[in-house]
């Protein structure tokens, strides 16, 4: 991806080493946490949501191409703080999507802030784990990450490259998006029966998270921004963590009722979708018969 190196966000608040104990960041506390987790089947459903997250409490300026600045990061070569200045290009950029998408529909965006921690941090959603993944809070409108998710993004999911980090933000800012539109009030509102299950809401309110972080690509490919490879990294990162990859990788047994985020093709599905036609129409997953 061509990115602005070096770029800063008013909305991104830096947390790390600031204690907060926990440390180790989310790979050893998932590890660690996982044979305990597995013993029991309400501890699968658990599991898949500290690698996940949570998409209602704690769940994963725009330049050209001739912008001074603008390179083309690879994860491996950035350095120091690099991290930093490429997770605030991509919330900043994202966001300007959405205030865009929202201006041609008469709305007002809210800008979302992201926090960067390390081990555990305060949220207005209660205490956040390394553990848990990306994250978003609807009660104070954050996102949260720390940043060894994405080394555990590439080393045990396979899921490599700038592009595959830039799909975590956008996906978490699609939830920010969706707390917005109503459509994360709507879902918690339901009874838990119709939220469960593989086509309930929980799993139609991700999908269509991964469809809106489609749609900010179909946006960065408009002003060339991405590199060859780019989408397939998303993909990539999209079919990895699916719920059923991920219960097959730890038990070898798939359980569609305890589906909280969708299969691994439905994920890349949809973030297809939104990627193809770069617009909301494409994303109505609670209107779809199938996922």
């Amino acid at each position: 991806m061509r990115w602005d190196r070096g770029h800063e966000s008013p909305d991104l608040i830096d947390r790390r080493g600031q204690g907060g104990g926990g440390g180790g960041g989310g790979g050893g506390a998932i590890l660690a946490l996982a044979p305990l987790l597995l013993r029991h089947p309400v501890g699968i459903v658990l599991l898949v949501l500290l690698l996940l997250g949570s998409a209602l409490v704690g769940t994963f300026g725009t330049r050209g191409t001739d912008a001074p600045g603008v390179t083309q990061a690879t994860g491996a070569g950035r350095a120091g703080d690099e991290d930093k200045h490429f997770v605030a290009f991509v919330l900043d950029d994202a966001q300007k999507t959405w205030r865009e998408i929202f201006a041609e529909r008469g709305r007002r965006y809210e800008n979302a802030k992201l926090v960067l921690f390390d081990g555990e941090t305060p949220t207005a959603c209660g205490y956040g784990l390394s553990a848990t993944g990306p994250f978003y809070c609807p009660s104070d409108g954050h996102v949260y990450i720390d940043l060894s998710f994405y080394d555990e993004l590439a080393r045990r999911f396979g899921a490599r490259g700038d592009f595959a980090q830039a799909y975590v933000i956008a996906h978490e800012i699609g939830h920010h998006v969706q707390n917005q539109l109503g459509a994360a009030a709507a879902v918690r509102g339901l009874r838990r029966s119709e939220r469960e299950g593989a086509a309930g809401a929980n799993v139609r309110l991700e999908l269509q998270a991964d469809c809106y972080a489609g749609i900010w690509a179909h946006s960065t490919e408009t002003r060339g921004l991405l590199e060859p490879g780019d989408v397939e990294e998303a993909m990539t990162a999209a079919s990895a963590v699916g719920d059923d990859r991920l219960q097959k990788h730890a038990t070898g047994v798939v359980t569609p009722e305890t589906f909280t985020h969708g299969t691994a093709e439905q994920r890349a599905r949809w973030f297809r979708k939104g990627y193809e036609r770069g617009d909301l129409a494409a994303c109505d997953t609670f209107g779809a018969s199938a996922l």
